[in-house]
């Protein structure tokens, strides 16, 4: 009996533990376990680049070669102002009416880069554009009144002179050499806060924003995003050894400031023009004759181009260089020099660097086979001469080219006007000082040559048509025999 019973105990011990040992298992080692998965690093998406793991660019040693270098441009100008009247009763006996108030005087600023130690500086054309007064503010407070010695409306860039020596300079660097996300400092005056860096990258070369309307004008720019705000115009912007590669221009913006984009003429073209105008006080443009336009699907397609590159002559120009080298219309310009061109603004950039006169080495494309040219560039006259300012006289009177303010107040387009006038041909005509030559036999007048050209070829008569500086119009004929 005591066995049956050591035996159930023994049982129900066993039965009990079994019991037990079930329901501590499901209880704590059958539940689902929950893991959280920590990570060391933050999250990045698979298309980006990891963070370098280095310390960010120094620009400490560009920003202080610069700075120094960049002035402050003020400028001020007269302008006439009338007021109107608007009583009805006036209009009615007497038609509208205006009565003539003092000048204001309207006043800008911009920035400038000195580019000798005795005082020769690069700005904008529009800083200083219709200016009666150009004042320049260096970086250390000292003031000077400052000389135009030329501008080139095409490029928007015009050159200063303030008589003092020993500036600090910028060198002009390599902008061709730029590459897409290279750091960039812009240095200039943003709303008369003197002496401001930014920072940025290349964000695109060769843009053409359509911002330079006048005649033959040049867009080739480096896009940065460099924050540039207005006051910038005219400064600098300078690569990471503090070399300047471009002349800060223009923005992208909705609202007149800064909101991403901004745009600077490259160093390349700025080289040129402030060589030129030191020089010969005008530039010396030098052309191909060609009508151009970028080769797209569309074009490739309809003349049977085997890639889409280079840029499409569509006309050769009569009497050009490119003519007379052999280019012909339909033609794909491949490169300049070497060096490829796949935009109107880069095959402009890379022209723009030359004189009339010099050769330069044309690769195209004909029939989708490459042909290499020499072509001896010549100026809007036709001819390899070069134009100094100094030679803006003809028949006893001496001219200026109208300013786009000028332009702009007159609404025209082209014209030049008369400076100063003794003893001639257009004195004895009855011309006056001040009056703006537009036309000359019925021909279009933007510069001094094309006067001298036209008058020139004249047989018998000349008929000069134009206006004086208050709008009003008038025409004068003369014999040159």
């Amino acid at each position: 009996m005591k066995d049956y019973k050591r035996v159930g105990l023994t049982f129900a011990v066993a039965l009990f533990s079994a019991f037990i040992a079930i329901w501590a298992y499901t209880s704590f080692f059958n539940e689902p376990q929950v893991v959280t998965i920590q990570q060391e690093q933050p999250m990045r998406y698979a298309s980006l680049p990891s963070a370098p793991q280095g310390e960010a660019p120094d620009l400490t040693y560009a920003a202080g070669s610069s700075v120094h270098a960049v002035v402050h441009v003020k400028v001020s100008s007269k302008q006439e102002a009338r007021q109107y009247h608007s009583n009805p009763f006036y209009e009615w006996f007497y038609g509208d009416r205006y009565q003539q108030q003092p000048p204001q005087i309207r006043q800008g600023a911009g920035s400038g880069v000195i580019l000798s130690e005795d005082g020769y500086i690069v700005t904008n054309n529009h800083v200083i554009d219709g200016a009666d007064d150009i004042q320049v503010v260096l970086n250390d407070n000292r003031q000077y009144e400052a000389k135009l010695i030329g501008a080139d409306p095409t490029t928007d860039l015009a050159v200063l002179k303030i008589d003092i020596d020993n500036l600090p300079h910028l060198q002009f660097g390599n902008s061709d050499a730029l590459k897409l996300g290279e750091w960039v400092l812009a240095v200039g005056n943003p709303f008369n806060l003197t002496s401001t860096v930014t920072a940025g990258i290349v964000s695109a070369k060769s843009r053409n924003i359509g911002i330079n309307r006048v005649d033959m004008g040049i867009e080739s720019f480096i896009q940065t995003d460099a924050a540039v705000n207005p006051g910038n115009s005219g400064g600098a912007l300078v690569n990471m050894n503090g070399e300047l590669v471009g002349i800060n221009t223009a923005i992208a913006s909705r609202t007149g400031s800064y909101s991403g984009y901004s745009f600077a003429v490259p160093a390349s073209i700025v080289e040129k023009v402030y060589t030129d105008l030191k020089e010969f006080g005008q530039v010396q443009r030098a052309l191909l004759g060609v009508n151009i336009g970028d080769v797209n699907a569309e074009i490739a397609k309809k003349y049977d181009l085997d890639k889409i590159e280079g840029v499409f002559v569509a006309k050769v120009n009569e009497n050009s260089a490119a003519e007379e080298a052999g280019i012909q219309d339909e033609d794909v310009i491949l490169s300049i020099n070497g060096v490829n061109v796949n935009s109107t603004a880069q095959l402009q950039e890379q022209v723009s660097q030359h004189r009339p006169g010099d050769k330069v080495k044309v690769l195209i494309k004909r029939d989708n086979k490459p042909k290499q040219f020499t072509v001896t560039l010549r100026n809007m006259h036709g001819d390899t001469e070069i134009v100094k300012a100094s030679d803006n006289s003809f028949l006893g009177a001496k001219f200026d080219e109208l300013t786009e303010n000028e332009k702009y107040q007159l609404r025209l387009s082209h014209g030049i006007k008369i400076t100063n006038l003794d003893k001639g041909k257009l004195k004895d005509a009855g011309l006056k000082e001040g009056f703006i030559i537009t036309d000359v036999n019925k021909e279009e007048v933007s510069a001094v040559n094309d006067l001298k050209r036209i008058i020139n070829q004249a047989k018998g008569g000349v008929l000069i048509e134009g206006l004086y500086p208050n709008g009003e119009p008038a025409y004068f004929v003369f014999g040159m025999n």
